[in-house]
């Protein structure tokens, strides 16, 4: 009996570490994402809005209304990028664009596969109960989420440590990029679930790396109920 073949990962996270990084710029990057974390904040207020209103649908049409998902697609690609800029990364000096779409020549990428149908049982329990697990895990790795960005927790130590490692020596340790990478797509993963635009249970499990996996288990792809 031959196995299931493993399907594509509905959230696809992928990151490109840019070389030569300035040795001193990331000081100042808090600065810098200023005036992009007060138009996050904005839109992560409409991301709340959005959520609400996909759940009704979801619930009563079992499709999540493809605008309302690209919009919120887009208010989670943005964080991406200004986290990866920041101190989530690090991992790039290219200012990231006041953008929703999708920008597939910045360093830093998110894609989420629209689903044709979703669960109306799943979208009652899995963002406050199914992802409890996960929110205890992302609360170590992220510090608690702050309108649509995270800082502080295991990811920005991490990050800083690699700013010290620029300053010190040019260089950003890739065993050290792979790692930090690999909690934010976990914690990328999360956000798609938790905000009903997947049924896909986002696995317990780490893949580092700029690249995101062709394939996962079977076990991870298997829905909740």
């Amino acid at each position: 009996m031959n196995a299931p073949r493993a399907l594509p990962p509905p959230v696809r996270v992928t990151a490109t570490l840019d070389t030569p990084l300035s040795r001193w710029l990331w000081l100042v990057k808090w600065i810098l994402v200023i005036p992009h974390w007060i138009v996050l904040l904005f839109l992560w207020i409409a991301f709340l809005v959005v959520t609400v209103t996909a759940f009704f649908a979801i619930l009563f049409t079992e499709r999540y209304p493809r605008p309302l998902f690209d919009f919120a697609l887009g208010v989670l690609r943005w964080s991406w990028r200004v986290t990866y800029y920041s101190y989530g990364a690090l991992g790039t000096d290219r200012y990231p664009p006041f953008s929703l779409g999708p920008e597939p020549d910045y360093p830093a990428r998110l894609d989420i596969a629209y689903p044709e149908r979703l669960s109306r049982s799943q979208v009652l329990v899995k963002w406050w109960l199914l992802a409890i697990p996960h929110y205890l895990i992302l609360a170590f790795f992220t510090g608690g989420m702050r309108a649509g960005w995270w800082s502080g927790g295991l990811i920005t130590l991490l990050a800083v440590i690699a700013g010290f490692a620029l300053a010190f020596t040019s260089r950003y340790p890739r065993d050290l990029f792979d790692l930090v990478v690999g909690l934010n797509r976990w914690v990328l993963r999360v956000a798609a679930y938790a905000s009903l635009m997947t049924d896909v249970y986002p696995p317990f499990r780490l893949d580092q790396g700029g690249d995101e996996p062709a394939s996962g288990g079977a076990a991870a792809r298997e829905k909740f109920l």
